[in-house]
């Protein structure tokens, strides 16, 4: 039998007292989140549960586009393109799942989670050519991507009994942990830290620490989450469009030069 999930009110399990999810919801956490529902607490205030696993839904779908895009670039063959989709649109969720002890994760429970990167892998396989040529608009669907899962993967994290960074913490590993899968397979160094690709991790990291302060100063309701959703979306876009990128290390001595961009999602 697998163990009860721990109260959202009470202790952290560390004796210090922790601000109860459902007085921040407004009543609404009182339902509580069992295992195996999928999202709980604000997102059922913020969205209806069809239209929460609709997006979902939307959210893997993009992510295994650029999964399976990069596949293609490498030629790999057919059970790598299903593969390479998979593993970047369901490996961050997997992630946070078997951290939190939600199991099985809803990848195994959830027959759409499972098939839809299939279906994108298919796509990619037969239209790859006029995939490509939309890949603008994969890359904006992705920016909604990252936006939605680093909030809806910290709010899940702490909905089960996780403190408010690591919460944060899983929330951006939900949104990012798909790629850098991705990348580590396809024998690439992960665009997560390469210094010559767009700002990705930032805009998930402020989506979720907007949650995670909107949790400890009890003001989480439909309105700030939406707030950090489009926060990070937005970020992303401006990365995508100004070409923002990390500053690295001071007065480096690093001959490397930048490698031709290219596009990932």
């Amino acid at each position: 039998m697998l163990p009860p999930v721990r109260s959202l009110s009470g202790t952290d399990g560390r004796g210090t007292a922790r601000p109860a999810l459902a007085d921040a919801l407004g009543g609404a956490g009182e339902r509580g989140c069992a295992r195996g529902e999928g999202q709980c607490g604000v997102l059922q205030e913020l969205f209806s549960p069809g239209v929460q696993h609709a997006l979902d839904i939307v959210g893997i779908f993009v992510f295994a586009i650029s999964g399976a895009l990069l596949a293609v670039r490498k030629n790999f063959d057919v059970f790598g393109i299903a593969v390479l989709a998979e593993v970047t649109a369901l490996g961050g969720g997997l992630f946070r799942d078997l951290v939190i002890g939600a199991v099985p994760p809803a990848a195994f429970t959830d027959l759409g989670y499972f098939l839809t990167p299939l279906l994108a892998a298919l796509l990619v396989f037969f239209l790859h050519p006029q995939v490509e040529r939309t890949q603008f608009a994969v890359n904006v669907f992705d920016a909604a991507g990252l936006g939605l899962f680093c909030v809806t993967g910290t709010t899940k994290a702490y909905d089960y009994g996780l403190g408010l960074t690591a919460s944060a913490t899983l929330g951006l590993a939900t949104a990012v942990g798909g790629g850098v899968l991705r990348d580590i397979i396809a024998n690439e160094v992960p665009s997560l830290v390469r210094w010559d690709r767009d700002l990705y991790a930032v805009p998930a990291i402020v989506g979720a620490t907007i949650v995670a302060l909107s949790i400890r100063f009890e003001v989480l309701n439909g309105i700030t989450t939406a707030l950090a959703i489009v926060t990070a979306f937005v970020l992303r876009l401006l990365a995508m469009h100004y070409h923002w990128r990390a500053p690295r290390a001071w007065n480096r001595r690093s001959s490397a030069t930048e490698e031709p961009e290219k596009a990932t999602a």
